[in-house]
């Protein structure tokens, strides 16, 4: 890893405060504007991100399970996988019931509470288990990818990696361009990443231009009680990862820095996909595992969002004098549970969940209205802690299938130099 990367980003994350400040404070008669043209600097780069998603997730997914061998093995790891992701996604969900319990950020709340009917503009409507069921399955790979629905290219990919391995002999010149195209596409990427340091100085003065520092203090208390949360659950994170993989488990926090500081500034867990991956196939990981664990993660183990949806649903209800009973609150932990499963790529997707889920339990709606205007704020936490959760699920399920590289077998293109560039190829596994 690149520290003068790191270091690029740091200063850029503080370039973007200082002048988001001086804009908002001195210039608001075109604060708006000024902050519509930055952001569009930020907005290039996610596109960029996205451009190269689609064909970075399927190349990499199809050579993993191509080279994983039998069909059992593939279906052990996606066993042991999901096992994970529902128990990492109840322990978020359960730690935000808890801690927006103890704190009562929503009691006494000081500010002026929306309409009980109010709309948010929010499709409350856009999750069911039928649809979710539906949708997971692709009409088209091609609209798949073009839409960058990772969980449909996730299935297509499985499917077709199943039958290249069926097929060994037939398969071989396919598998070989597949494998080329990874390597093409993380050179690609390499590419693209050096555009970050400008997105996430764009990212942060834009949000800061158009909102400024002060909103923050209008809900204080809440962001305050989400932020202590969210440090609680990284902590339970890397007390985990320290107990399963041992004491390397450092180096692998030091390798996901970079990504957590682009999904950090931009509000994006997306936009830190192909620097995790990297950052995982350094730590040593098997790339078969890291190739197809990770995608599943970004539809089944987001643990910044699990969390925020308890604690933002039940805030809002306590804002609104609506006592919840213990039995209410976990059912409807035992439904965010199953509504925030495949949500990736989705807008807003948590607001949408929660207010899907609000309007479940009979609490209003509108008082999403509320944290709205902080969103990408707490967003960037979420997205933080989703490539902690990430990267911790993915080391975790390469450990329990004997596919972490001991510490003494990585080689020099495993231990990144601290002059080297940004997306350099990836050693082979």
């Amino acid at each position: 890893m690149s520290n003068r990367f790191t270091q690029l980003i740091l200063i850029a994350m503080a370039l973007g405060i200082v002048m988001g400040t001086v804009v908002f404070n001195y210039m608001p008669d075109s604060r708006v504007e000024i902050a519509a043209s930055v952001n569009l600097i930020a907005m290039l780069f996610l596109r960029l991100i996205k451009m190269i998603i689609a064909p970075l997730v399927f190349a990499t997914l199809v050579g993993g399970i191509a080279h994983m061998g039998t069909g059992s093995k593939l279906g052990r790891v996606f066993a042991k996988t999901m096992g994970w992701f529902v128990s990492a996604s109840f322990v978020s969900l359960l730690l935000g019931l808890v801690m927006v319990n103890l704190l009562q950020p929503g009691a006494n709340f000081p500010g002026t509470l929306p309409e009980k009917g109010q709309s948010t503009g929010l499709p409350v409507s856009a999750f069911s288990i039928e649809k979710f069921l539906t949708h997971l399955i692709p009409t088209s790979i091609a609209d798949a990818m073009a839409q960058n629905e990772i969980l449909q290219i996730v299935v297509f990919a499985v499917f077709f990696a199943v039958a290249l391995g069926a097929l060994p002999d037939r398969a071989k010149p396919m598998l070989g361009l597949i494998d080329d195209l990874a390597h093409i596409m993380l050179k690609v990427t390499g590419y693209v990443m050096l555009f970050a340091p400008i997105a996430v100085w764009a990212a942060i003065m834009a949000t800061v231009s158009k909102n400024g520092l002060g909103v923050l203090w209008k809900l204080i208390v809440f962001m305050g009680g989400f932020y202590l949360s969210l440090m609680i659950l990284w902590v339970i994170l890397i007390v985990v990862g320290f107990i399963v993989i041992g004491p390397r488990y450092s180096h692998l926090l030091r390798l996901i820095r970079e990504p957590l500081m682009i999904a950090f500034s931009t509000a994006s867990s997306e936009a830190a996909y192909p620097k995790t991956l990297e950052g995982l196939n350094r730590f040593g990981a098997s790339s078969r595992i890291s190739a197809f664990v990770l995608p599943l993660g970004y539809s089944f183990n987001l643990d910044g969002t699990m969390m925020y949806c308890t604690f933002a649903a039940v805030f809002i209800a306590q804002t609104y004098h609506i006592d919840m009973s213990l039995g209410t609150q976990l059912a409807m932990l035992a439904t965010l549970m199953i509504t925030s499963k495949g949500v990736a790529g989705v807008p807003r997707a948590s607001l949408v969940v929660i207010a899907s889920t609000l309007s479940q339990f009979g609490i209003p709606e509108a008082g999403l209205l509320m944290i709205m205007g902080i969103d990408t704020f707490l967003d960037m936490g979420r997205s933080a802690t989703n490539v902690i959760g990430n990267s911790l699920a993915t080391a975790v399920v390469a450990k329990w299938e004997g596919e972490l590289k001991p510490e003494h077998e990585l080689g020099p293109d495993d231990i990144v130099p601290t002059d080297a560039v940004p997306g350099a190829p990836l050693p082979a596994h």
